[in-house]
């Protein structure tokens, strides 16, 4: 496509953002006031806030809860532009980005595209399992466990009504480790209301972790409780495990041994998602791009990158910042000022991660929190990190409806033990069992 996209030119510095994550919104909002023009290209119209997506996809917060519109979050910003576009190619020389609405021009662009699912080379493991990474992802596993009730009530074959009923988890991390807390409180006080002929005893969610400890990155202290969490709350906890194949039914592991299920969730490795045009030698491991101490990609003067996708060596991170969202929003921030001090003729500041530390939530009452605090950590486990991971997840979700809802929602099914989300919308779903799997045909 060769055309250009009609976006008016205002004869001002033009700062062209691709992904509105964490990333890409904090950059925008802080070019807010700066005589610029801001646009910002992104597959979906709205900004999602991902550390919610597991609670979408085992029915404890509405969808629409957890993503906002990007146009309504910059609705008072009058050097903003949106278009909902997919980034197919850029061209670096002419400072054009391809995208599938034509062609845009740009001064300065920055790569905020986030980062994907890594599936480490196994296509078929990307085609069978579930990842976690979109709003689209949360919704077609919280249709494919409602689903999944629905057809075992059906079913008399005991191995058949077992891989319906068992969840494995691969991923020891946040994501992992929360999905497995929330379905164990399905298991426990949801789901044998709603589907009284099946016996949840039968129900088996299993969590497999490559590693000698769950919560990689986070303390000791933090990773064995979790573990003792989710064991008490009877989820079967694989450690120094690797999945080695799925069939759609079968999980086998690199020690020989075996698990059935129809629903595999990875939540184990990321990579960034680089665009086509970037030169390779600014492309590490991981796909992510190098960048510098300023977030510039290395070998151009006009490109960064900020968030999951940008890679920053230092000693202290070897392996550039953690993918989270805390290191995103702080160099969207940080390269907001930079920019500002490009157009001003200042010198860069470097970006210096100011690491609020990290926290994850197994289930009602209990979470684990490493927490620093004017440079000093604190560590607590049980229910007052879990009141802490609630407060600073309320505060951060964007838009106060938004912020409602949730509270909402969080307050109803604390109270009464219920998630009121528990509906099967639209046909997003993996897995289906074919009508010869099924071993009769119903008789009502």
């Amino acid at each position: 496509m060769s055309h250009h996209t009609r976006i008016e030119h205002l004869g001002k510095p033009r700062v062209l953002i691709i992904g509105g994550g964490f990333a890409g919104i904090e950059l925008a909002k802080s070019l807010r006031d700066v005589d610029v023009q801001v646009v910002l290209v992104d597959r979906q119209n709205y900004h999602t806030f991902q550390p919610l997506l597991y609670q979408v996809a085992t029915a404890g917060v509405e969808a629409d809860s957890i993503i906002h519109p990007f146009r309504k979050i910059f609705n008072g910003q009058d050097n903003f532009y949106f278009r909902m576009a997919e980034v197919e190619f850029i061209d670096t020389a002419n400072r054009v980005v391809e995208t599938s609405i034509g062609l845009i021009e740009y001064d300065y662009l920055v790569m905020a595209t986030g980062a994907t699912s890594n599936f480490f080379g196994d296509r078929a493991m990307e085609e069978k399992a579930i990842s976690m990474k979109s709003l689209d992802d949360a919704l077609t596993l919280r249709n494919t466990i409602l689903k999944n009730f629905e057809q075992a009530l059906q079913i008399e074959d005991d191995e058949q009504l077992n891989s319906l009923m068992d969840y494995v988890i691969v991923g020891g991390g946040a994501t992992g480790v929360e999905l497995a807390g929330a379905l164990s409180e399905l298991r426990k006080h949801v789901l044998p209301k709603d589907y009284r002929e099946l016996n949840f005893k039968e129900m088996d969610i299993h969590l497999i972790q490559s590693g000698p400890a769950l919560l990689k990155g986070m303390s000791a202290e933090a990773s064995e409780k979790a573990l003792k969490f989710l064991e008490d709350f009877g989820v079967n906890v694989w450690l120094n495990r690797r999945v080695k194949s799925y069939d759609g039914c079968t999980v086998t592991l690199d020690t020989g041994e075996t698990l059935i299920t129809r629903t595999l969730i990875w939540a184990a490795g990321v990579s960034g998602a680089p665009i086509k045009g970037i030169q390779k030698e600014s492309i590490l491991r991981g796909d992510r791009l190098k960048v510098d101490i300023y977030n510039r990609v290395s070998g151009y003067d006009n490109i960064f990158a900020i968030g999951d996708i940008a890679a920053m060596i230092t000693e202290e991170y070897p392996f550039g910042h953690p993918m989270l969202a805390q290191p995103a929003i702080q160099q969207g921030e940080q390269l907001g000022k930079n920019l500002c001090n490009i157009f001003s003729g200042k010198p860069l500041e470097a970006f210096t991660y100011d690491d609020k530390g990290s926290m994850a939530t197994v289930g009602r009452n209990r979470a684990v929190a490493d927490l620093k605090i004017f440079k000093k950590e604190y560590k607590t486990q049980g229910f007052l990190a879990w009141l802490i991971w609630m407060f600073i997840h309320l505060i951060s979700v964007v838009g106060f409806r938004n912020r409602l809802v949730v509270t909402v929602n969080w307050l109803w099914s604390y109270f009464t033990y219920d998630t009121g989300n528990r509906l099967i919308v639209g046909n997003k779903q993996e897995n289906i069992p074919v009508e010869e799997t099924i071993s009769h045909k119903a008789v009502v």
